[in-house]
């Protein structure tokens, strides 16, 4: 139960950078990290760090690993996602799903490139329990912005609109889309 705590503390510590004061969504990369809770990542590293200790990892465990690479960064650009995709991969034997998969896609994708996160992305779109995931195909899509496959990345924004996401995160996918340009 540390190991699920730690993962909630640490979460929850970044609630108020995850939306602007508009209820606009803010991407991880672009948050103001001096409005995360410190003392609450702190309460929750020490967790982890003693549910670590007792030598039997799960996926709680994992996941607050994963959580702590983030809130430990001094910045998005300092993120250790080399690990994280090491810890994403270890929980893929606690989680063999499809989500976690595509949790692991995106983090190598940040430490070996989008084009290396593509390729394990689109293996994953197609299980179908992902296809009308939203946030798959808008994860597929900045990657292919990324690798300036404009077009392609178009399509993938377009997609997760057709989907439904939820307000906030449908004007975030309009936002981007208007970004790729006319397709």
């Amino acid at each position: 139960m540390l190991g699920l705590l730690a993962l909630l503390l640490l979460t929850d510590a970044r609630r108020a950078a995850r939306t602007d004061d508009t209820g606009a969504l803010v991407l991880l990369e672009d948050q103001d990290r001096t409005r995360w809770d410190r003392p609450m990542i702190e309460e929750g590293e020490g967790l982890l760090v003693k549910a670590l200790r007792m030598g039997q990892p799960g996926p709680y465990q994992l996941r607050a690993a994963i959580a702590a690479c983030h809130s430990t960064a001094a910045s998005a650009a300092e993120t250790d996602w080399r690990q994280i995709s090491v810890l994403y991969g270890e929980l893929l034997k606690y989680d063999p799903s499809p989500v976690t998969e595509a949790n692991r896609a995106i983090a190598v994708a940040m430490s070996e490139g989008p084009a290396a996160g593509l390729t394990i992305l689109d293996v994953v779109l197609g299980h179908p329990q992902l296809a009308r995931w939203p946030r798959i195909h808008v994860a597929r899509a900045d990657l292919l912005a990324r690798m300036g496959r404009n077009d392609e990345a178009a399509r993938a924004y377009r997609a997760a609109l057709e989907l439904e996401p939820p307000a906030a995160e449908r004007r975030y996918i309009q936002r981007r889309l208007a970004r790729t340009g006319p397709a």
